[in-house]
């Protein structure tokens, strides 16, 4: 009898959904076409690795070949794509990595990637919104935070946060009113908020390729000297120099970090029932904004790269300061205002899952 029971209990640990069960649901309008989710995935996709990670990659890890690092992560991030693209082929239902492992391998393992799920979004709209207001504080000079900790710091334990910080609250309870509008309009907004960025990163790819310099893909050592690198011997953190200065190990490593830049892709998934021609539109969708985000990707580290010696860009450097190194301050400003809104756009993808699956 014991066996028996802990045999049944096994069963139903591993027992899976059957998808034929619900084909008779009603299921919703199907408005949405191959562009609405490149632009989806692109509002997920192209957030914030494009503003910071490209900076930390070059500064210590990749130097100009921080593009080769991109093209190499958008590659593996493909490929993990076609295998989003062909559960979401085969499986006609809004969801995501919790729905096809219900339907693969078993409830148990369903409910652990589920709730790792609402852990991931839930981080993740924790420290984008901490970081939309940073930049936002950023740009009156940090006198935002600073009234906040004069203020409000003396009388608050400092158990989690230096200070409570009400930006970060209004803009979460602001976007959860968004939340309770229609789809249709939250994905209007979505792609508005995506149209600005990508424009935004256009200007930062046209004024990279405008101002930049070769010679900043081929430094020596004689320029770290003229830089003011006396001790050339210490030059281990900048790399030898040229197109490649940390080796075929900092790729490797820059690639690795890079990678995080292209998670999102799998928001096109949520939004499967709403589709016309699945099994079509959600591979292309997927495939073209990964292979679009890679080449903005691309663009936006080799503008960077040509801009500003890569050992003059500082670690935890924002994609707008380096505007700030070649004296184009007012140029800044509207790389600021590019990362807010692609910061929002990230904001409403983490969000969005959250409120489709709870």
């Amino acid at each position: 009898m014991l066996c028996q029971a802990f045999h049944r209990f096994g069963q139903k640990l591993i027992r899976r959904r059957i998808l034929q069960q619900d084909m008779a649901e009603a299921a919703p309008t199907r408005s949405l076409k191959i562009l609405d989710l490149v632009a989806l995935g692109l509002g997920h996709t192209v957030g914030v690795g494009v503003y910071v990670l490209a900076c930390e990659v070059a500064s210590n890890q990749a130097g100009p070949s921080t593009m080769i690092c991109f093209l190499m992560a958008g590659l593996s991030s493909v490929l993990a794509g076609l295998c989003f693209a062909e559960f979401g082929a085969r499986v006609p239902y809004s969801g995501s990595a919790y729905l096809y492992s219900y339907v693969t391998v078993g409830e148990l393992w369903a409910f652990i990637t589920g709730w790792n799920l609402i852990l991931f979004f839930v981080a993740g709209t924790a420290i984008v919104s901490c970081a939309w207001t940073l930049v936002f504080d950023n740009l009156p000079g940090n006198e935002i935070s600073q009234t906040l900790r004069e203020s409000i710091s003396p009388h608050v334990p400092h158990v989690f946060v230096e200070y409570l910080d009400f930006f970060v609250v209004g803009l979460v309870l602001l976007f959860i009113g968004l939340l309770t509008l229609r789809n249709s309009e939250i994905f209007l907004v979505t792609k508005v908020f995506t149209l600005l960025k990508i424009l935004v990163l256009v200007f930062f790819i046209t004024s990279g390729f405008i101002k930049g310099d070769l010679h900043n893909w081929k430094l020596t050592e004689a320029d770290y000297v003229k830089a003011g690198f006396n001790d050339t011997s210490s030059l281990g953190t900048l790399g030898s120099g040229r197109f490649v200065p940390f080796g075929f190990e900092g790729i490797l490593r820059g690639a690795a970090t890079c990678f995080y830049a292209f998670i999102g892709f799998d928001n096109i998934v949520t939004r499967v029932e709403e589709v016309q021609n699945h099994q079509r539109s959600i591979p292309m969708g997927i495939v073209i904004s990964l292979l679009i985000s890679s080449l903005m990707y691309f663009g936006v580290s080799a503008a960077l790269t040509l801009m500003v010696p890569y050992y003059k860009i500082q670690p935890g450097s924002t994609l707008p300061e380096a505007f700030l190194l070649i004296g184009w301050a007012p140029a800044y400003y509207v790389i600021a205002f590019g990362f807010l809104c692609s910061l929002s756009a990230s904001l409403l993808g983490f969000m969005f899952p959250i409120r489709q699956n709870l």
